[in-house]
């Protein structure tokens, strides 16, 4: 037993700062894999962060910053419970390094997963920062998601604790639309949400997808600017208007007795 405490603390315990690999970005690529997400969707985000990653232009980006490597790591989130590791934190300095991450990333395509708590994706992240092998120049969390949070924390609640951190959160709405059932979970102002809501910190921005054909390139730019640290003045975050953050929560309220028992 005694050994068991000891290697969990082992295991719990955030390494010393000079114990960490230095990188120019810690960078967690948390991806919505919701039910909302329909089979080719789920296939189109992997695909779409592979090619982006093993760009030149991502390349590029990473070689020229200070030290010429960053870490990332790329986990699919849902429901409060349902973070899923895709690829664990791994340093990326050469194309080979980048195009390993890629081969993984299209290995195998799983299903999706149900509810949609951007709040637990985002106090897992940071967890997984402050705990990881790495020291960041800059720590970010890239988040993505097609519907407002609807479950779990509230999502400025986590937002907020995950800025007090020195993490900065950038955006990237999945403003594609479709008639299936669970349209019913959209809202038509995602990016708005966004804003308003979800991303914060130092240089932090957002960029909308409202059409698939646009997700890789959008995934390929946005990893330019967060790398490079040079977020776009377009999508750049702007003090928000007064919006309802709670909106995700309230239409799973007037919608939860689809999923009661008979």
């Amino acid at each position: 037993m005694r050994v068991l405490l000891c290697l969990l603390l082992v295991l719990c315990t955030p390494l010393a700062a000079e114990d960490r690999t230095e990188v120019d970005v810690e960078l967690f690529l948390a991806v919505d894999v919701s039910r909302s997400m329909q089979p080719f969707e789920l296939e189109i985000q992997r695909r779409g962060y592979a090619a982006a990653l093993a760009s030149p232009e991502v390349q590029s980006a990473i070689a020229r910053g200070p030290l010429g490597r960053i870490a990332i790591t790329y986990v699919e989130w849902a429901g409060v419970w349902d973070q899923r590791t895709v690829v664990p934190w791994t340093v990326i300095s050469t194309p080979a390094e980048a195009q390993a991450i890629a081969d993984t990333l299209t290995a195998q395509f799983d299903e999706g997963l149900r509810r949609t708590s951007i709040s637990a994706a985002l106090i897992h992240a940071a967890a997984s920062i402050e705990s990881n092998a790495y020291m960041g120049l800059r720590r970010v969390i890239d988040v993505s998601g097609d519907g407002p949070n609807n479950m779990g924390l509230g999502v400025t609640t986590a937002r907020d604790q995950v800025l007090a951190q020195g993490i900065t959160i950038n955006g990237l709405p999945l403003m594609t639309r479709d008639d299936s059932l669970f349209s019913r979970w959209d809202i038509p102002d995602l990016d708005a949400y966004y804003t308003a809501c979800v991303i914060g910190g130092i240089g932090a921005f957002m960029i909308p997808v409202t059409d698939w054909a646009e997700f890789e390139a959008a995934v390929k730019r946005k990893l330019v600017l967060e790398i490079s640290a040079l977020p776009d003045r377009l999508y750049r975050a702007q003090a928000p208007a007064p919006y309802n953050c709670r909106v995700g929560e309230e239409i799973w309220e007037r919608n939860r007795a689809i999923f009661a028992e008979p």
